[in-house]
C-alpha cells in the first residue's frame, strides 16, 4: 500500500522501520524514563516509612491527591502548549511557536498563584477532613504540601521547558535530563530526610531542589543551542496570550490525573470515617498508590508510543501497520500487567516490608493489593486502545475509555461498597470498576470493527 501523502523526501521511520523494531525503539526509551518518576515516588516512600516512621507514611500518603493534583495542572499548560507548537515548529513558524511558548508561561504562573492562594485559605480544612481529626498526620502532610505547593512555579516552568524540548527534537537530551534530576532527587531526599532528619518536609525540600536544579540545566541548554526557540521569545511576547486554546487541549489528559486524585480522596475520606485504625490503611494505601504508579509508567509509555505510530500511519493511509503497532502494544501492555496483578497476589506483605517495619501497616497492603490488582490485567490494553482512538481521531471513545473509571465508576463504588461491607470490602470497587470497563471497551471494539479497515477522518458527531 502507498504511503500515500505522508511520503516527502525525507524518510519519516514511523512510515518505513519494521514494525516490531519501531515499537521497541520507542516503547523501551520512554518506559525508561517515565519509569524514573515512579521509581522516585517509591524510594522517597521506602525512605520516610523506614527512617521516619509509620506515621510519616501516612501523612505523605494523605498528600497524595494534591500530587496528582500538581500532575495534571503541569499537564494542562504543558499538554496543551505541545500540540500547538508543534504544529507552529513543523510549520516553520517560529514566531507563531515563541508567542504559545511565551503565553504557556503566563497561563502556568496563573495556575500557581491560584494553587497557592488555595493552598493558603482553604488548604489546612481540607488536609484536616482527609485526616480524619488526625492532627499529627495533617500537621505532616500540611508542611509537605505547602513546600511542594509554593515550589509549584519551578515544576510547571520544568514540565514546560522539557515539553518544549521534545517537541523541537531534543528526547534524548530530555532523556538523559529526565534520568539524572531524578538520581539527584533521591540523593537530596535521602541526605534531607535521613541525614538531616527534616522528616517528610525533608522530602519536599529535596524534590523543589532537584527541580530547581533541573530547570537551570533545561534553561542553560536552550541558550547554548542556536536551533531551539530562544529564550527571549519570552520577552518578546505576551504572557496573556493564548491560553484559552492551550486550556482546551490541555484539559483532556488533566481531568485523566484530576480522576485519579478524586478516586484517592474518596478513599481517603472513606477510610478515614469507618477503619478505627485510619491512620494504618492510610499508610498503607499511600505505598499502594506508589507501587501502582510505578506500574501505571511503563504501561503509559506502551500507550503514547501506540498514539505516535498510530497517528503517523493513519495519516499514510497505512492502516496495515497501524493495526499491527496496536496488536503488538495491547499484548506487550497484557503481559506487563499480567505481572503486576501476580505480584499484587502473592508479594504483597514483601512489597510492604520494604516501606515499613510496621507489622500493621504491612499486612494492610497486603490486603489492599490483591483485590485493587485482581483484573489489573486489562487496564494497559484498555490505556492502549484509548490512546490508539485518540490517534485515530476519536476523542468521545478515548473520553470513555479514560474518564468513565476515575470520573463514575470507581468513586461511586467506593460508597456502596463501603456502606455494603466496610473496609475489607472496600477495595473491590476497584476490580469491579475494571471489569465494568472491560466490558464497555468490547463493546466500542465490536462496535467499530477493529478488525476492518477505518477511516483516518474523524465521525463527524466525535469530531464537533
Amino acid at each position: 500500500m502507498s504511503a500515500g501523502p505522508a511520503s516527502t523526501a525525507i524518510e519519516n521511520r514511523l512510515l518505513t522501520q519494521p514494525v516490531g523494531r519501531l515499537f521497541v525503539s520507542n516503547a523501551l526509551p520512554m518506559a525508561v524514563v517515565m519509569s524514573m518518576g515512579g521509581l522516585l515516588n517509591v524510594i522517597d516512600g521506602i525512605f520516610v516509612g523506614r527512617f521516619v516512621g509509620a506515621q510519616a507514611l501516612a501523612s505523605v500518603s494523605l498528600a497524595f491527591p494534591v500530587v496528582m493534583l500538581l500532575t495534571a495542572l503541569t499537564t494542562l499548560a504543558g499538554g496543551g502548549m505541545s500540540s500547538l507548537l508543534a504544529r507552529h515548529l513543523g510549520a516553520g513558524a517560529r514566531t507563531q511557536a515563541g508567542a504559545v511558548f511565551a503565553g504557556a508561561h503566563g497561563l502556568a504562573l496563573a495556575i500557581s498563584a491560584a494553587l497557592i492562594a488555595g493552598a493558603l485559605s482553604v488548604g489546612p480544612v481540607i488536609i484536616s477532613a482527609l485526616a480524619a481529626g488526625n492532627a499529627a498526620v495533617a500537621g505532616g502532610a500540611q508542611s509537605y504540601l505547602l513546600i511542594l505547593i509554593l515550589g509549584a512555579p519551578i515544576q510547571f516552568a520544568l514540565g514546560l521547558h522539557a515539553d518544549a524540548l521534545r517537541n523541537e527534537g531534543r528526547a534524548g537530551q530530555i532523556a538523559m535530563l529526565s534520568v539524572l534530576v531524578n538520581l539527584l532527587n533521591i540523593g537530596a531526599n535521602y541526605i534531607a530526610i535521613v541525614l538531616f532528619g527534616l522528616g517528610v518536609a525533608g522530602s519536599a525540600i529535596g524534590t523543589v531542589g532537584a527541580q530547581t536544579l533541573g530547570l537551570a540545566l533545561l534553561l542553560v541548554l536552550r541558550e547554548r543551542d542556536r536551533d531551539l526557540l530562544p529564550l527571549g521569545a519570552l520577552r518578546r511576547h505576551s504572557w496573556l496570550s493564548g491560553w484559552l486554546q492551550i486550556f482546551s487541549l490541555g484539559l483532556p489528559l488533566c481531568l485523566t490525573f484530576i480522576g485519579m486524585a478524586l478516586v484517592s480522596s474518596v478513599v481517603l475520606l472513606v477510610v478515614g470515617t469507618t477503619a478505627t485504625n485510619h491512620a494504618t490503611f492510610i499508610a498503607a494505601y499511600g505505598v499502594v498508590t506508589r507501587i501502582l504508579g510505578l506500574a501505571f509508567l511503563p504501561q503509559m509509555a506502551i500507550a503514547l508510543s501506540t498514539q505516535s505510530i498510530t497517528g503517523n500511519n493513519a495519516g499514510a493511509g497505512r492502516l496495515d501497520r497501524a493495526g499491527a503497532a496496536l496488536r503488538l502494544a495491547m499484548g506487550s501492555a497484557f503481559l506487563w500487567c499480567l505481572g503486576v496483578t501476580l505480584t499484587g497476589a502473592f508479594l504483597g506483605e514483601p512489597l510492604g516490608a520494604m516501606f515499613s517495619n510496621d507489622r500493621e501497616v504491612v499486612s494492610a497492603v497486603a490486603a489492599i493489593l490483591r483485590p485493587m490488582t485482581a483484573l489489573y490485567v486489562v487496564t494497559g490494553p484498555i490505556l492502549v486502545l484509548a490512546l490508539h482512538f485518540q490517534a485515530m481521531g476519536y476523542p468521545l471513545r478515548t473520553a470513555a475509555l479514560t474518564l468513565t473509571k476515575p470520573w463514575l465508576l470507581t468513586p461511586a463504588l467506593l460508597l456502596v461498597l463501603n456502606a455494603v461491607a466496610g473496609i475489607d470490602g472496600l477495595w473491590f470497587a476497584f476490580p469491579i470498576a475494571d471489569a465494568a470497563l472491560f466490558v464497555l471497551a468490547l463493546t466500542l471494539v465490536v462496535r467499530n470493527r477493529l478488525t476492518a479497515p477505518i477511516s483516518t477522518t474523524p465521525h463527524a458527531k466525535e469530531a464537533a
